[in-house]
């Protein structure tokens, strides 16, 4: 059976990313030799987890350079799984075009919307024109940083250990512990 993988922020080819800080002044990638080593790395995670059949929604900031593409070319299209871009502020659309199934501002899913930046609280609680209830924003854009309070989950890779996240997972950790 099919499954459905969230995943953002791989930032592949951003050497500058290993020596950012967070906002409590920790390196959030802290731990790669260099950013082949980071790359090698979050491939690894990706095509461990990621089956053929499966879709994953990679929401943005996949590459850091346009000048990059020879890359993606090379490695990306290696990763398993039907891939689907939600685009993050890094992404150019006319760039990632021929590595994605379709590419995206945001997307519905049943109980969550996902989308790069966390979505504003008050456009959360309008999920009802969509059905449901209490609608959870998974999201990335924010690294290792903790999430607004509410219905937040990130998955940047720093807070996933570099790999994709089953959605079914995501679902269950937030409405299994509403109670």
């Amino acid at each position: 059976m099919a499954n459905t993988y969230v995943i953002s922020d791989t930032h592949f080819n951003h050497a500058a990313i290993l020596t950012f800080k967070d906002y409590a002044g920790k390196p959030p990638r802290d731990g790669f030799t260099d950013v082949e080593h980071m790359n090698e790395h979050m491939m690894d995670m990706w095509s461990q987890t990621v089956k053929p059949e499966d879709t994953i929604y990679h929401l943005g900031d996949v590459m850091f350079g346009t000048d990059k593409v020879d890359w993606m070319e090379k490695n990306f299209v290696k990763l398993p799984g039907k891939k689907h871009l939600i685009l993050g502020n890094h992404d150019n659309p006319k760039h990632m075009l021929p590595f994605f199934k379709e590419i995206l501002f945001w997307k519905h899913l049943p109980g969550m919307l996902l989308s790069h930046i966390p979505v504003h609280e008050q456009q959360l609680a309008e999920s009802h024109r969509w059905g449901d209830g209490d609608i959870l924003n998974v999201h990335g854009h924010i690294h290792s940083n903790p999430s607004p309070l509410g219905p937040y989950f990130c998955v940047s890779v720093e807070q996933i250990a570099y790999t994709p996240v089953n959605i079914d997972d995501v679902y269950d950790r937030y409405y299994g512990n509403l109670d």
